[in-house]
């Protein structure tokens, strides 16, 4: 393969769309501008099909170009991935926005894995396989942002997967993610698959994550609150800071400086989790009153974690004996949030059911049994 590369696409509102890729993309992109291609979305080119007999030039003129440059030119058979895109997002629930990203180095493409939420096809393709430019679908107001890529090695279909929210971080290789699917060419089936397997399964994913990464961080804490020689609780109430941390034992509050830090994982994906859980409807109603409290505890660590980012002043004493107090809550309820969190998750996505096979004729020499 030739070290930089036009892939000619169309679409049906721009004309001729061209796209530059390759370890030296930007040879490409200078052909393009000097044989008439102008810039436009995310890195693509274009030339207008309004006036059938320039574009036509213009094409002439590209070919000719590359071929003088040792440029490999190929003409897709799909339409404009940001078509393609457009088109399924129109269909799904919700407002989606489209964005086309072009990876023209290779090592670009190496920089999606982080972030690429997945243990299906679309993964392995990023991996293996040569994927030059891809389109993401991002509803705002559930922050998922679906990833739209051509299936490698074939001539139709495409891969949809995602990009893992923001607050996860790194994903690479995490167990919860959701599986890619495979949809075909036309909007319509591609919508609904999404909207009705992936989706689903999507949401099902982030619940079980979001669960795991606060019982993590719960278990964490107390693990090393467990290790700080049986330390004793002040008399005070529920939430009252460790006596030894008052002493200075803890090498001047260092556990409740870490605790916090660890703290805002809970803070940053249980009220999600508490927002879906019904203790009444569940086996455990009892844990409606636990809940309360944790929702309460929340809302004071939210508040917290506001001043400190805007600069209110506070001592690290004022600092201990605020964020203990809702740290405590989520220690002492964290069985019983747990359960409710497992039992609030959405349900899975059904199974596709197949048309029942037509029944099968008799020969035509053979009568129906009579009674």
């Amino acid at each position: 393969m030739a070290d930089a590369q036009i892939t000619l696409t169309y679409s049906r509102n721009i004309g001729v769309v061209a796209i530059a890729t390759g370890k030296h993309y930007e040879s490409a992109e200078k052909v393009l501008g000097a044989t008439g291609f102008r810039r436009g979305e995310a890195g693509t080119y274009h030339v207008s099909d309004a006036d059938e007999a320039a574009a036509k030039k213009a094409l002439a003129r590209l070919v000719q170009r590359a071929q003088a440059s040792g440029i490999e030119v190929t003409a897709s058979s799909r339409r404009f991935i940001g078509d393609a895109a457009r088109d399924i997002a129109r269909l799904l629930p919700g407002q989606w926005n489209t964005q086309v990203e072009i990876y023209a180095h290779p090592v670009w493409q190496e920089d999606l894995l982080p972030y690429l939420w997945d243990n299906g096809d679309l993964a392995h393709a990023v991996r293996t396989a040569r994927i030059p430019y891809a389109a993401t679908l991002t509803n705002q107001a559930t922050a998922t942002i679906l990833l739209l890529a051509e299936r490698p090695g074939h001539r139709l279909g495409y891969l949809v997967g995602a990009l893992a929210p923001a607050a996860f971080g790194e994903v690479d290789g995490d167990p919860h993610a959701p599986r890619s699917i495979i949809v075909g060419p036309f909007p319509g089936p591609a919508a609904q698959a999404i909207t009705e397997r992936y989706l689903p399964a999507y949401e099902r994913a982030v619940h079980e994550r979001r669960t795991t990464m606060v019982a993590e961080t719960l278990g964490l804490i107390q693990s090393e609150l467990g290790a700080q020689h049986e330390p004793r609780t002040a008399t005070g109430g529920e939430g009252a800071l460790p006596e030894q941390s008052r002493q200075g034992a803890w090498a001047g509050g260092a556990f409740l400086d870490r605790a916090w830090r660890e703290f805002l994982t809970v803070v940053d994906h249980a009220p999600v989790l508490l927002d879906r859980c019904r203790p009444a409807a569940s086996a455990w109603p009892q844990d409606a009153e636990a809940l309360d409290q944790l929702a309460a505890a929340l809302l004071a660590a939210e508040q917290v974690r506001d001043d400190l980012t805007r600069g209110v002043p506070l001592s690290r004493a004022d600092h201990h004996q605020r964020t203990w107090p809702v740290i405590a809550p989520w220690l002492t309820h964290s069985d019983s949030f747990l359960r409710q969190a497992r039992a609030a998750a959405p349900s899975p996505p059904p199974a596709p059911t197949l048309p029942a096979p037509p029944p099968r004729a008799l020969p035509a020499d053979r009568p129906a049994h009579r009674l």
